[in-house]
């Protein structure tokens, strides 16, 4: 890989889980997304993700990681089990282990985002669903 990453970090707001999200894009160019499903609205979620990046979820607390899977069921969804914040999500598919983080819960963000595009994936099948992930998903290098 040749283009420089550029490393945010995130955690939830007690500590006890956190990501490091490494991307090649500057934030004035990611593509943020405001998903319209019902989980994504109740938690405030933003999300981005970074094909030519690396993500790295990480466990300070083997009892805190929460996983819900809703929907078509294809993905987990990383939430505090103390906390309760929604971090993002992982899946794994044949071609690899892909994620999203969400933007809310990054450390330190200083640099301006573009706004949200609002995003509804419900007319999407389980293959749709995975294909979309595979492809615009940023690869990650552990699942948790």
């Amino acid at each position: 890989m040749s283009a420089h990453l550029q490393e945010f970090k995130g955690s939830c707001h007690c500590g006890a889980l956190g990501f490091s999200y490494r991307t090649t894009l500057p934030p004035a160019r990611w593509k943020v997304r405001a998903c319209r499903c019902r989980f994504c609205r109740a938690h405030g979620v933003l999300t981005t993700s970074d094909p030519g990046g690396r993500l790295t979820f990480q466990v300070n607390d083997l009892e805190a990681p929460r996983r819900y899977r809703f929907g078509l069921r294809t993905a987990d969804f990383l939430l505090c089990g103390r906390c309760g914040v929604y971090l993002g999500a992982q899946i794994e598919t044949a071609r690899g282990a892909f994620g999203i983080v969400n933007i809310r819960a990054i450390n330190s963000l200083a640099q301006a985002i573009p706004a949200a595009a609002a995003a509804d994936y419900s007319a999407e099948d389980e293959q749709a669903r995975v294909d979309r992930r595979e492809k615009r998903w940023t690869p990650l290098q552990k699942v948790v």
